[in-house]
């Protein structure tokens, strides 16, 4: 009888070991509620208790993000795997990216036009969200070198404003210390007679890898940022 006990005694080991061992460590990219915050790691087996009107977006390995609303109570993402297959998650990223350019509101704002040669620029030439990793300054992005040309940048309360100048084959250039960016922020871009409107949404430093990261990047709206990053590990991969 003994013996039994300690053979089921370590049969209920080994299983709980293996649920644990398996377990995905998962990124909250958006909470409400909850205790989590943006850029907090949980483990996907972990049991989240969400309340009435709270919600958190989580991602996982593979770049699967998804968003859990309350009441609930249970593991976020109980069937996240610990690793991902880099192909497969390539396949459901990019896939994922083409369903959100069709939207009107992508459409409209351009993004799907003009492909930038680096992740982390900042394009001016257009409205729309950009992302930024935290603790770095923007790199202004322009899609047309071939002319000298100014821009302003300026905060919505209009509380100050900065003042650029392009130079004839010049197509960045790193922005000053403006302000202290917040999680999201808003400027206005002027431009000749043009007006419009950019967002710049902050990235937590800390992420595990890149396939995380595209997936905040496409979370948050930034798909030119996000199809740099995509070609990037398509290259890689290849």
């Amino acid at each position: 009888m003994k013996a039994g006990l300690m053979r089921l005694g370590i049969l209920v080991c080994l299983l709980l070991s293996a649920q644990v061992s398996s377990a995905a460590k998962l990124i909250v990219l958006d909470a409400r509620g909850g205790g989590l915050k943006s850029g907090m790691s949980i483990d996907s087996n972990t049991p989240l208790a969400l309340k009435e009107g709270e919600r958190v977006t989580v991602i996982g390995p593979d770049g699967s993000s998804a968003t859990i609303k309350g009441p609930f109570s249970g593991p976020p993402m109980p069937k996240a795997a610990a690793s991902a297959d880099t192909g497969k998650a390539l396949s459901a990223l990019v896939a994922t990216r083409d369903a959100r350019s069709k939207t009107v509101g992508v459409i409209r704002a351009g993004t799907d036009v003009v492909r930038i040669p680096d992740t982390w620029l900042i394009d001016v030439s257009r409205p729309g969200p950009r992302c930024l990793m935290q603790g770095e300054r923007p790199v202004w992005w322009r899609p047309d070198v071939a002319k000298a040309g100014e821009f302003t940048v300026f905060p919505v309360d209009r509380s100050w404003r900065a003042d650029f100048v392009w130079q004839a084959g010049q197509e960045r250039q790193a922005a000053p210390a403006l302000s202290r960016f917040d999680e999201s922020s808003v400027f206005f871009i002027r431009q000749g007679e043009q007006e419009f409107a950019i967002s710049i949404n902050i990235i937590p430093k800390g992420l595990e890898n890149d396939l995380i990261l595209s997936s905040w990047l496409l979370e948050k709206g930034c798909l030119q940022q996000a199809d740099a990053l995509l070609a990037s590990l398509r290259d890689s991969a290849k």
